[in-house]
């Protein structure tokens, strides 16, 4: 009983931890899913709001190209002068006129890539110190712009905390890069990318974003919340379960009691009709022959013969009486016609209805079946026979100690019929006691009728079977119930 509990344990804690486990992986990628769609939505905002600040740095200088203000006044008087203070990222704007050449190489590189492209070319740039130079070739002036790249990003409008967001974020250009964020890169866990330039061809910058997910970012509350729903849930199924096994064998065995006290009452009253008739026919054949007597005697004696046909006509009635009550309660013909029963079945059904009465005397019955037998009988029959023996072997053992109870089911086939022997190690069966087994109302057991046993024999006789018993050394009583095959039964 313990190893069959411990295996029913084992069971449901496999079934929680399968559960749980298929649980805590749909959260775990459902969580995953989610960060990697809210990092994904973030750097495109990102990407976004980057490639219009680029893209407004080609304006401004197609705009200056356009307007071509005359050179009046020293350089730093001019109006592009005044971009610096209208756009924080702007550090300084230069003009090269006509006449003039730039200052820098870098700028009169990117002026010749500017007039070769028609459109704005980068001059120096410098991620370690957080600056590049745009430039763009016009007449009769060209425009250069420094422009910081931490002041470029649109901080206000930004879609994350850049000192406390987990996303890293850098601009990489030709094997420089420049970190806008830091975020918080862990050594393990999954790692979500973005990568993609932004939208200016002046400005071939690639913004990357990175983002790693570790272990302590997983929902652990909501799987712990999950395993505990699971356990419960399991818990709850179990005891429904389990009272639904009960109710069902609470019927069950409530079905087979009815049937059982239907026969046994049979059984008595057979017995009360058998016992009753013999003094009543004797009755009523004494009480005929004292009339005959009676009717040679002289007239006087009209008196009591009178009273001798009185007492004919009460014992024909309380004989009457007799038979009505003995068909009324004789045992019925079985429930229905005989059938082909597998046999390891209806072992099963009886253990099953008495798995209470096992486990509160600790005792784990053992079934020995190597054929599969199938016999030809009355289902209900049946089961009452194989409930009752093995209820006789368990109130048997009851009188050993727990360590030796022992109860074993062998089940087989021989000679066209097929054979159940229930043997157990109780105190055994007397070898006086032994002979008179099946008789009714004898019986063993104080406050027993001594009915099931003969009731068992009655039942197993009217299907053309046998049932007897023996000692079963080296101590305790083995029933042999053989009963016919079944036809295509091998």
């Amino acid at each position: 009983m313990m190893r069959q509990a411990w295996q029913t344990f084992r069971g449901w804690a496999l079934a929680w931890a399968l559960i749980t486990l298929a649980g805590g992986v749909a959260l775990a990628q459902w969580e995953m899913a989610r960060q990697r769609e809210a990092f994904e939505t973030d750097a495109r905002i990102m990407h976004r709001l980057l490639s219009q600040r680029v893209v407004q740095h080609d304006a401004i200088l197609a705009t200056l190209a356009l307007l071509q203000p005359a050179p009046e006044g020293p350089a730093d008087a001019a109006p592009e002068q005044r971009l610096p203070a209208l756009y924080g990222q702007i550090l300084a704007v230069q003009r090269r006129d006509r006449d003039t050449e730039w200052t820098a190489p870098a700028l009169r590189t990117a002026e010749l890539a500017s007039r070769t492209q028609k459109r704005a070319a980068l001059g120096a740039v410098d991620m370690a110190g957080g600056r590049y130079q745009l430039v763009l070739a016009a007449a009769p002036s060209s425009y250069a712009l420094l422009i910081d790249l931490r002041a470029m990003v649109p901080w206000s409008e930004w879609p994350v905390p850049p000192a406390t967001s987990p996303v890293r974020v850098t601009l990489e250009h030709e094997g420089q890069h420049f970190e806008l964020q830091p975020g918080r890169l862990a050594d393990g866990g999954w790692r979500f990318e973005f990568h993609k330039h932004l939208a200016a061809d002046s400005q071939p910058f690639d913004m990357v974003a990175v983002r790693t997910m570790g272990w302590a970012e997983w929902p652990w509350g909501r799987m712990a919340a999950w395993a505990l729903g699971v356990a419960a849930a399991l818990a709850g199924w179990r005891q429904w379960l389990r009272q639904r096994a009960a109710r069902r064998r609470a019927e069950e065995l409530l079905r087979l009691g009815q049937v059982a006290r239907l026969n046994t009452l049979g059984e008595l009253a057979a017995g009360m009709a058998h016992e009753l008739n013999q003094p009543l026919t004797a009755v009523l054949a004494n009480t005929q022959a004292a009339r005959r007597l009676l009717d040679e005697e002289p007239p006087e004696l009209a008196t009591a013969r009178g009273a001798m046909v009185q007492a004919v006509e009460q014992a024909r009635r309380a004989s009457d009486v007799v038979g009505r009550l003995r068909r009324a309660v004789e045992r019925p013909d079985l429930a229905g016609p005989a059938q082909a029963v597998n046999l390891a079945d209806a072992v099963r059904r009886a253990l099953y209805l008495l798995e209470p009465e096992c486990q509160r005397r600790n005792i784990a019955p053992v079934v020995d079946s190597t054929v599969d037998v199938t016999v030809r009988a009355e289902p209900v029959a049946l089961d009452q026979i194989i409930h009752n023996l093995i209820m006789n072997a368990l109130q048997a053992l009851e009188q050993v100690p727990p360590g030796e109870r022992r109860l074993t089911l062998t089940l087989g086939a021989s000679e066209g019929q097929g054979r159940l022997a229930v043997a157990d190690s109780g105190p055994g069966i007397a070898p006086e006691v032994l002979t008179r087994i099946f008789e009714p109302f004898f019986s063993t057991r104080s406050g027993g009728l001594g009915l099931g046993l003969s009731l068992c024999e009655t039942l197993a006789s009217n299907q053309g079977g046998t049932l007897t018993a023996q000692p079963n050394p080296p101590r305790g009583a083995v029933f042999r119930l053989s009963l016919p095959l079944a036809q295509g039964s091998p």
